[in-house]
């Protein structure tokens, strides 16, 4: 039994999984591993504590964690790879009869559905679903399957030959219809099958599971049958096996990728000057275009080396840290450089009279030159630290891709380099920090610390790891409200969820007899970076002390309009509108409302209220979309993954100005263009792509020692 891998797939079943990891003892098997795949309850730790190997997989997918498995080391020293789930349904008293065929097969595969027990347990939806695929495979590929079932045995080697590529719930479908093509030895045999022990089923326990998952599997076999067809049409151009092989087919599209997003950078950093140069942007968008045809190529690669991650990252920010930035750095380098001359940026604008003598060389660059700071504290903290060195575009330029570095990391170390892309490879965010200059990769960094470490302190098995990573997630996300005001909301998530924490800071008696202390102490703590970061801009008048830092009656916050889709939408039926950007915020804290009254994690809460303060705030520039694009990184969701491609479009506004109109408005077309891909990805993942399962929160108790 030693070079027998299993490999357990779970998500939420820390009921079950003790019991079967001891039934697989039972035959025998000692070498296991389970495969968490973002499990809220304790599975993982109730798995290493029963002695399995446990190996985290945070992105949704039965094929995704199973593919997860078979890259451990011990995956690669096996003969034979054993796949059963982790909810108690799978009768491993039948192994036996699935070991015995080894000599005799490459690839055998229990068949719940050849036992009346077996197929008591599956409901109607499961067994007309098992018939019509198997029926499926064999028109296509001309073999007999009777069932899909989880229960299966493949030797090694051959499960190499298949190559397999789906992520999703078509992996089982995927197997069988590749090991039919590639002619391996196959038995199938008839097994039990148990009703489950606990938890609930991914698929068939909800109608709309169900639905999903027959979707996938039927357009598994639809693509794999085409490629099939294909391949077989083009075997006189190229060898039918090396034409299909993923092998080649991956490094030719990494590096078409690649090539496409240093290149794009390389035509497109010449031409950043757009409110001067008329013919700026047209030339912009040549370069935007090819470096998006990059990022969508990326979304088909499997497998990035480190190498190669960061080396595709890296090329095309230190290309674009070259070209002309956006106006807002120039305010940047202004604030910083008039706090070391000793004003306060809040209470003076750039023309007054007073500032004159200190005018820099950029001066006429300054967008609003006639409105005072709006930005943060810590922001124009971290703008004086920079000036101080030297008030240079390239510094500040370094330091915002510093920030966007950083995000990188943390999130190719959560989520994997390939899932990563999304953030690492995406053109706007390259853009943004490196070509645009643009400062909020500084507020992104700590809120995706905070939104890390709030995950953490929910996988805690200790009261003490929960304490401080909650510690940390607040005072990160205090940090970020303190860089750019649109974190706010998530401080009170953090706090909202921690009410009632009955070992807080270890105050067990005080809070058990007030349970809001938890969430007050963990409100005050993360509030706390921008108490201390406003001490240098407040002062004491006629024995009253302001700290004029949240600038409500600038023009700008008030009236100030881009190119937003409901206000707009608003405007045409209700003109006055837009002179009361404040109407906005009332349906933006119902969202906020709703989502602390509902059970979301710290990433849903963060990313759907960033979508509700998109699709809300009448000021929108292009690279406001980048806010969502690490929390993309997770929930794959396709609204920010086409809007990172089409808020290029936005580029006109500026074109605009360059013509000398005068206009500072999208066309209608060029609206629909910018927002309509955004619009149709966030209904498509909302109610089309598969669901991760409700989350769990742990809430610290008498016991929870």
């Amino acid at each position: 039994m030693e070079n027998i891998l299993v490999i357990i797939p779970v998500l939420n079943e820390a009921d079950t999984i003790t019991g079967v990891l001891a039934a697989l003892r039972r035959q025998g098997l000692e070498k296991i591993c389970v495969v968490d795949n973002g499990s809220c309850d304790r599975t993982p730790q109730t798995a290493a504590e029963a002695g399995a190997q446990v190996v985290l997989e945070p992105r949704r997918g039965y094929g995704q964690a199973c593919w997860t498995g078979l890259q451990t080391p011990e995956s690669q020293a096996a003969d034979w790879i054993l796949f059963c789930d982790g909810d108690g349904s799978d009768d491993l008293g039948e192994l036996p009869k699935l070991l015995a065929l080894r000599d005799q097969c490459d690839f055998v595969l229990g068949n719940r559905r050849g036992t009346a027990g077996g197929r008591s347990q599956l409901s109607a939806v499961q067994n007309f679903g098992n018939w019509l695929a198997t029926r499926l495979i064999r028109v296509g590929w001309g073999y007999r399957y009777e069932d899909l079932g989880p229960l299966r045995l493949i030797r090694r080697a051959a499960l190499d030959r298949l190559g397999m590529v789906d992520r999703g719930f078509g992996w089982t479908v995927e197997m069988q219809a590749k090991a039919a093509e590639q002619g391996l030895k196959i038995c199938e045999i008839p097994v039990n099958y148990l009703p489950r022990q606990g938890g609930r089923s991914k698929i068939a326990g909800t109608l709309r599971g169900s639905a999903n998952a027959g979707q996938v599997i039927l357009t598994t076999l639809a693509v794999l049958y085409w490629q099939k067809v294909v391949g077989r049409r083009l075997g006189h151009l190229f060898p039918s096996e090396n034409f299909l092989e993923k092998s080649t087919v991956q490094k030719g599209l990494l590096w078409v990728s690649a090539l496409l997003l240093v290149l794009g950078s390389l035509l497109a950093a010449p031409y950043g000057d757009f409110l001067n140069d008329p013919e700026a942007v047209p030339l912009f968008w040549r370069g935007a275009a090819l470096m998006s045809l990059g990022f969508v190529g990326s979304w088909g690669l499997g497998r990035v080396s480190p190498s190669w991650f960061w080396a595709v990252t890296i090329a095309p920010r230190l290309i674009l840290l070259a070209m002309h930035p956006g106006d807002d750095i120039w305010r940047y380098l202004w604030e910083g450089h008039i706090q070391n001359q000793g004003f306060n940026p809040y209470l003076l604008p750039p023309t007054a009279d007073v500032l004159i003598p200190f005018r820099l060389d950029s001066w006429s660059q300054i967008n609003h030159l006639d409105h005072a700071a709006i930005y943060p504290p810590v922001a124009q903290l971290g703008f004086r630290l920079l000036a101080f060195i030297t008030p240079s575009v390239l510094l500040f330029k370094s330091a915002f891709v510093a920030a966007d570095l950083a995000i990188c990391c943390l999130l190719s170390r959560r989520f994997g380099a390939v899932a990563s892309l999304l953030y690492a490879w995406n053109p706007m965010v390259i853009y943004s920090f490196a070509g645009g200059g643009h400062y909020d990769s500084w507020f992104l960094l700590p809120l995706v610390v905070a939104w890390l470490w709030w995950e953490r302190a929910l996988k805690e098995s200790g009261p003490d790891g929960r304490r401080i990573n909650q510690l940390v997630a607040a005072v990160a996300v205090g940090l970020s409200i303190a860089v750019k005001w649109m974190s706010l909301p998530v401080l009170g998530f953090v706090a909202w969820r921690a009410r009632g924490g009955e070992r807080f800071l270890g105050l067990r008696r005080w809070s058990r007899q007030w349970p809001w202390l938890s969430a007050l102490l963990l409100l005050a703590v993360g509030l706390l970076p921008l108490a201390v970061a406003v001490l240098p801009f407040c002062q004491i008048s006629d024995r009253v002390l302001s700290c004029p830092i949240v600038p409500l009656d600038s023009p700008f916050i008030n009236y100030g309009r881009s190119a937003a889709l409901l206000p707009q939408l608003v405007a045409k039926l209700w003109p006055a509108s837009v002179k009361a950007n404040w109407i906005y915020g009332l349906p933006l804290a119902i969202t906020v409302l709703w989502g602390l009254a509902s059970r979301l994690s710290i990433r849903q809460f963060t990313e759907r209220y960033l979508i509700a303060l998109m699709l809300l705030s009448p000021i929108v520039h292009a690279w406001y979309f980048t806010w969502l694009t690490p929390f993309a990184v997770a929930s794959r969701n396709w609204g920010t993954r086409l809007v990172s491609v089409s808020a290029f479009v936005y580029f006109a506004l500026p074109r605009g100005l360059a013509l000398g109109t005068g206009v500072w408005r999208l066309d209608v077309w060029q609206r629909w263009v910018l927002w309509a891909p955004f619009v149709v990805g966030l209904l498509y993942s909302a109610w089309i792509l598969p669901k991760p399962v409700s989350r769990t929160y742990f809430v610290l108790s008498d016991n929870s020692d």
